[in-house]
C-alpha cells in the first residue's frame, strides 16, 4: 500500500521577481514629483545628522537620497557628502538645494542594493525613508555596513507599521496588493527586522519612535498634494477606474479626518517613525 497519500504535500512558493519590482519601483519615485513633498521632511534629517553625530570632515553617504533631506543636513555640519539615488531628476533637486546654500555635494546615480563604492569608503551612511522601500530589504543594509568604515554610523529614519503612512500603505495595499513574497517596507520601522538586517555586525543599535507632523490646509489638501506629486498614490490612483479612485480617497481622508490633531480648520496629521543609529563593529 502506498503511503503518498498520508504525507504533507509540498506547496511550491514563488520567489518574487526583484528585478521587474525594482523597475516598476524606480517609474514610482519618477512619477509626480517627489521634492515638492520631501522638502517638508527636511527636520527629519536635520533630527537624524544629529542623532548620528555627524563630525566636520567625515565622509557621510546618502543612501536613497531623494531630494537630499538628510544631504544638505550633513553638508551644513561640513561633511563631505555623496548624495545617491537611482532616480536622477531627484538627484538634480538635491544639487540646487545644495547649490542655492554654496554646499559642497557629489551626486551619483546609484543602486541602494548595489552600491558603487568600495568597502570601508565612508565613516557614516544615512537614509531617511529611502532604503527601506527597496524590494529586497538584506541587500541595502548588507550595502551599507559595507562601505561604511569599522566603528562607522548608519543612521536611518523608518516609517513605522502603526504609524500614518504604514497605514496609508496598507490602505493602497489592499486597492493595489503588493507582489506575492514581498516584504512590507515599514518592517523597517521595527527594531526586531532592524536587528535582524544588521545585527550580526553592529556592535550598538539605538532605535527610538518619533513623530513628523504633516501640515496641510486640510485633508483634501494633503490629498491633492500627494495625488499629484507623490510617487506612490500618484501611481496608485492612476492604476484605478473610477470607482476604484473613489474608494481610495475615501478610505485616506477617512484616516487623515481620524488622525488630525490640528482642529476643525487645518489638518496636522502626526506620522511616527523610527530613528536608528548603528554602530558597526
Amino acid at each position: 500500500m502506498s503511503l503518498a497519500r498520508d504525507l504533507p504535500k509540498r506547496v511550491a512558493v514563488a520567489m518574487p521577481d526583484f528585478g521587474a519590482i525594482k523597475t516598476t519601483q524606480q517609474a514610482t519615485w519618477a512619477s509626480g514629483d517627489f521634492a515638492v513633498i520631501g522638502t517638508t521632511l527636511q527636520i527629519v534629517g536635520e533630527t537624524l545628522a544629529e542623532a548620528v553625530d555627524i563630525r566636520a570632515g567625515e565622509r557621510v553617504l546618502d543612501v536613497a537620497a531623494g531630494n537630499g533631506n538628510a544631504t544638505l543636513a550633513a553638508a551644513r555640519r561640513f561633511a563631505h557628502v555623496t548624495s545617491t539615488d537611482y532616480v536622477p531628476s531627484l538627484l538634480e533637486k538635491g544639487a540646487a538645494r545644495a547649490g542655492a546654500e554654496g554646499l559642497r555635494v557629489e551626486f551619483e546615480v546609484a543602486d541602494a542594493e548595489a552600491l558603487p563604492f568600495r568597502d570601508g569608503s565612508f565613516d557614516v551612511a544615512l537614509s531617511t525613508f529611502g532604503a527601506m522601500f527597496t524590494p529586497d530589504h538584506r541587500r541595502p543594509a548588507d550595502e551599507m555596513l559595507r562601505v561604511v568604515r569599522h566603528g562607522g554610523r548608519i543612521g536611518l529614519a523608518n516609517w513605522t507599521p502603526e504609524g500614518f503612512v504604514g497605514q496609508l500603505f496598507k490602505i493602497i495595499g489592499r486597492q493595489l496588493p503588493p507582489p506575492a513574497g514581498l516584504e512590507s517596507p515599514a518592517l523597517w520601522g521595527t527594531e526586531p527586522h532592524i536587528v535582524r538586517l544588521f545585527g550580526r555586525n553592529a556592535a550598538d543599535i539605538r532605535c527610538e519612535r518619533k513623530l513628523f507632523n504633516f501640515r496641510y490646509e486640510s485633508a483634501a489638501h494633503w490629498l491633492q498634494i500627494f495625488r499629484e506629486f507623490y510617487g506612490p498614490t500618484h501611481k496608485a490612483f492612476a492604476a484605478l477606474d473610477a470607482a476604484g479612485q473613489r474608494t481610495l480617497a475615501e478610505a485616506i481622508t477617512d484616516l487623515l479626518e481620524q488622525r488630525n490633531v490640528g482642529g476643525r480648520h487645518s489638518l496636522v496629521v502626526p506620522a511616527e517613525y523610527m530613528e536608528v543609529v548603528i554602530v558597526k563593529q
